[in-house]
């Protein structure tokens, strides 16, 4: 199985069947936080749902020829959430980055560390020109995310993503290749 050591404490691994139990009590243990800013928590109401998202995510390396679109963040051995790719434009050399952490796993700089892995993966090895991360605009702690690694703000579509009572306004953040040290 692959796994990518980040540093001691920090790697990046996919996903397998085996990680269902600990997905869905990640999920669920941290899904009053995560439903605020991500839609799809509020359906997990059992573990087949989570183990569907998890299906995808293993079968997205036979759809990106070989290549991982979602690696799991495993973090002292214990799952601590998700980074990859919701989406390639392989016609133009674009990856949207999508992440989520589980609560408990707050405010150690694993994000961080696995933020720039997952840059490092998309302009190394799947020859990205550009990387975009779509953020909800009252999401401070996952706009800083973007900012520290020099993504620029392209802009903000208005009322982009109904958030269960409200509509929340996205921002756009890109990063090109050739500004990636």
């Amino acid at each position: 199985m692959f796994e990518h050591k980040v540093d001691e404490e920090v790697s990046l691994r996919l996903f397998t069947n085996n990680d269902s139990e600990e997905f869905y009590a990640l999920v669920m243990n941290s899904k009053e936080h995560l439903q605020k800013w991500l839609t799809w928590v509020a359906s997990v109401e059992s573990k087949d749902d989570t183990d569907k998202s998890l299906k995808l995510r293993i079968e997205s390396l036979v759809e990106n020829n070989g290549f991982p679109m979602w690696f799991a963040i495993i973090f002292k051995d214990k799952l601590a959430g998700t980074i990859g790719f919701n989406d390639i434009d392989r016609s133009n050399s674009v990856g949207e980055v999508g992440y989520f952490l589980g609560e408990p796993f707050q405010r150690k700089g694993i994000m961080s560390r696995a933020f720039k892995e997952i840059l490092d993966y998309g302009f190394k090895n799947l020859e990205l020109n550009r990387m975009e991360a779509y953020v909800a605009d009252g999401n401070l702690k996952s706009k800083a995310l973007p900012k520290r690694f020099g993504f620029l703000e392209e802009g903000k579509i208005r009322q982009a993503e109904w958030l269960y009572d409200h509509y929340e306004d996205e921002i756009i953040y890109g990063l090109l290749a050739k500004d990636w040290k």
